[in-house]
């Protein structure tokens, strides 16, 4: 197993460093594990690149208190020290999370798993590392059942949550130690469903207004079609039947395609999105640039189908980015994570007193629909439900008040 080498761990040399006070050391922990966490999550080596890439990108996305900033810069600077000393020693300075990380990374993709998958285990098997703190406990099937037990007690996770993270010790203990067989006792803890947070149309559309130009026709066509997130951003060209007004989701969710509607006072704007992907397309093509990147085996079936217009993406990224699969430089799409926090921003802005995030408008799409007549059977399909049950939730969101006719007693009275 992979986890064994490199025995070198900055957890261990921060608590009996003499150059970190007593007093100092839970700060320097919280920010390190914090930085750690960030690189594995965009796949970034340690070192310099990396510290400055945190601090620009994670440290300097919001306000921060004069002393945070103070002892979370001396904690990267010591943590970077360390990092030089750990390298002098022969080692790569990974830690037991690290190196559990990428050898679940590794495992996953000689077993073929889907890249977002293989990336949730794989940060899994990283907070398991930095919780049993040695490669010897980290082979216990007792020790994974206690940390699974802790993580069910102590932390409001969700169900889906909870198995999210015993399937990603079993592949763990299966795939990556070689175990034949994996017995984990643990009982999870059902969670009951929560009534989605759903914006007004009056909301839908300050929201929207607030936002930067390029983002109003993602977030427009998000809540007018109820798309994921990742089923927006990954839209591509050949996708979008403007004309019929269709709109294929390919590999959603459950791997399932699924057909949705394209709004009609959306059609014009798609069409000059497209325009302005076009430009994109012909200039990486007039550059000789990588085409993008194509889902499962195609790009080999198929090598020259990368380049061409109807695998596009509608929402192309403004600058190349280097693919973590092939490594190749290529052309993404919109990155999610920079497409969200413009949402939080446009709500913030907008005066919206409700806790907004990209779902939010999937959640306003469904609720709107029902409130206006659509039968849960036909939203289900939008949707791309596999259960009529999960749809069913956005009834309790519909149905209270004036969607269901009813007056409350102090209306009456007045």
């Amino acid at each position: 197993m992979h986890v064994q080498k490199n025995k070198l761990d900055w957890r261990n040399d921060l608590e009996s460093s003499r150059k970190v006070a007593r007093k100092d050391r839970e700060g320097y922990l919280m920010v390190l594990n914090w930085f750690e966490s960030w690189r594995l999550r965009w796949d970034f080596k340690p070192g310099r690149e990396a510290a400055l890439g945190f601090w620009k990108e994670a440290v300097l996305a919001k306000e921060r208190e004069v002393w945070q900033l103070g002892q979370w810069g001396e904690a990267v600077a010591w943590y970077l020290e360390w990092l030089e000393f750990a390298r002098q020693e022969g080692g790569e300075g990974l830690t037991l999370g690290e190196r559990m990380h990428r050898a679940v990374m590794q495992t996953g993709g000689r077993r073929g798993l889907a890249l977002r998958t293989r990336k949730t285990y794989a940060q899994w098997a990283a907070r398991f590392g930095r919780w049993v703190g040695s490669a010897q406990r980290a082979r216990s099937h007792q020790k994974g059942a206690e940390w699974l037990t802790e993580l069910v007690a102590k932390e409001r996770l969700s169900f889906s949550t909870q198995k999210q993270a015993l399937n990603a010790l079993v592949f763990f203990f299966r795939e990556v130690c070689g175990d034949e067989e994996v017995v984990l006792d643990v009982r999870l803890r059902k969670t009951k469903p929560r009534i989605p947070v759903v914006l007004s149309s009056g909301e839908v559309f300050a929201l929207i207004g607030k936002l930067e130009l390029r983002y109003q026709v993602p977030a427009s066509l998000q809540y007018g079609s109820g798309l994921r997130l990742r089923e927006l951003v990954g839209l591509r060209v050949k996708d979008l039947d403007i004309e019929r007004g269709l709109l294929t989701v390919r590999g959603g969710k459950g791997d399932r395609d699924r057909v949705t509607m394209i709004p009609d006072g959306l059609k014009d704007k798609l069409c000059s999105q497209l325009a302005k992907a076009r430009l994109v397309w012909e200039a990486d093509r007039s550059a000789d640039l990588p085409g993008v990147a194509l889902p499962g085996g195609l790009g080999k079936k198929f090598p020259r189908a990368s380049e061409s217009w109807e695998w596009m993406w509608v929402f192309p990224a403004a600058a190349l980015s280097c693919d973590p699969v092939s490594r190749i430089r290529r052309r993404h799409h919109l990155h999610a994570d920079v497409y969200a926090e413009a949402v939080k921003r446009a709500a913030k802005a907008a005066g919206i007193a409700k806790r907004v995030t990209t779902h939010a408008l999937r959640h306003s799409f469904a609720t709107h629909l029902l409130e206006n007549g659509t039968d849960i059977r036909t939203l289900q399909e939008l949707l791309g439900h596999a259960q009529v049950t999960t749809t069913e939730i956005y009834a309790h969101a519909a149905q209270v008040g004036n969607s269901r006719g009813v007056r409350s007693p102090l209306d009456t009275v007045a």
